[in-house]
């Protein structure tokens, strides 16, 4: 295997395990792939979202990829990146 796919086949098992230790498998994959879309869109529009997001991340990696930790409520979505009255 050239270096080119032994990369891209590492890169996607990463991504498989991700979407595993996040919980995101028990989503439907349709809903997976909108929310994955929607933080794109918002990533594009709000880079505070995605240094969020990376705290949250970061947070997920330093306990071990645990996910028995039960998400908060505002969890379950990307949330606009303020609060100033904008909807």
């Amino acid at each position: 295997m050239d270096k080119a796919r032994k990369v891209k086949s590492q890169k996607t098992v990463q991504l498989g395990e991700l979407v595993q230790v996040t919980g995101a498998d028990t989503l439907p994959m349709e809903a997976l792939a909108g929310a994955l879309l929607a933080a794109v869109e918002q990533s594009k529009k709000s880079p505070e979202a995605v240094a969020r997001w990376t705290e949250r991340g970061q947070a997920v990696f330093q306990q071990g990829g645990k996910r028995g930790k039960k998400a908060e409520p505002s969890d379950a979505a990307p949330q606009p990146a303020s609060n100033n009255g904008a909807a």
